[in-house]
C-alpha cells in the first residue's frame, strides 16, 4: 500500500516539475498580456502538460496491475479504481486551480516577473494539492480492499 502511495506521489511530482518549467516559460513569453490573461493561459498550459505527463506515468506504473492471467484487462477493477482516482484528483484540482490562479494573479499585480509569479504560485499550489490529494486518496480508500 505504501508503495502505491509513493508511486502516485512520484508521478504527481514529476508531472508538476514538467508543468512548472513549461508554465514559467509561457508566462514569460506572454508577459505583455494583461495579468488575468497571462494567468489564465499559463494555467491552461500547466494543465495540458501536467495531465499529459501524469497520465503517461500512471499508465506505465499500473499497466500490469489490471491484467488478468488470460491477458485481458480487468475492466471492473480498472473502472472502480479510476472512479476513486478521478474523485481524489478532482477535489485536489479544484483547490489547486483556485489557489494557483489567485496567487499568480496576485504576484503579477505586485509586479513579480511573470516566470517567477508562475513558479512561486505553482510551487505553493502544488504543496496544497499534494495534501488534498493524499487525504482524498485515503478517504476514498483507493489503495485499500485489494486495490
Amino acid at each position: 500500500m505504501l508503495q502505491e502511495y509513493l508511486k502516485l506521489n512520484k508521478n504527481i511530482l514529476i508531472a508538476f516539475a514538467a508543468s512548472i518549467i513549461i508554465s514559467a516559460i509561457i508566462a514569460q513569453i506572454l508577459s505583455d498580456q494583461a495579468d488575468y490573461l497571462n494567468t489564465t493561459y499559463t494555467t491552461i498550459a500547466d494543465y495540458v502538460i501536467y495531465f499529459s505527463v501524469f497520465s503517461g506515468l500512471f499508465y506505465l506504473d499500473n499497466r500490469k496491475k489490471y491484467r488478468l492471467k488470460t491477458g485481458k484487462t480487468d475492466t471492473e477493477k480498472l473502472k472502480h479504481d479510476l472512479k476513486k482516482l478521478v474523485t481524489s484528483l478532482g477535489i485536489g484540482e479544484i483547490v489547486y486551480t483556485i489557489v494557483r490562479w489567485g496567487l499568480q494573479y496576485y504576484f503579477l499585480v505586485l509586479n513579480y516577473d511573470p516566470y517567477l509569479a508562475s513558479i512561486v504560485s505553482q510551487g505553493l499550489s502544488t504543496i496544497i494539492y499534494m495534501i488534498v490529494v493524499n487525504l482524498s486518496v485515503k478517504i476514498t480508500r483507493l489503495y485499500k480492499d485489494g486495490n
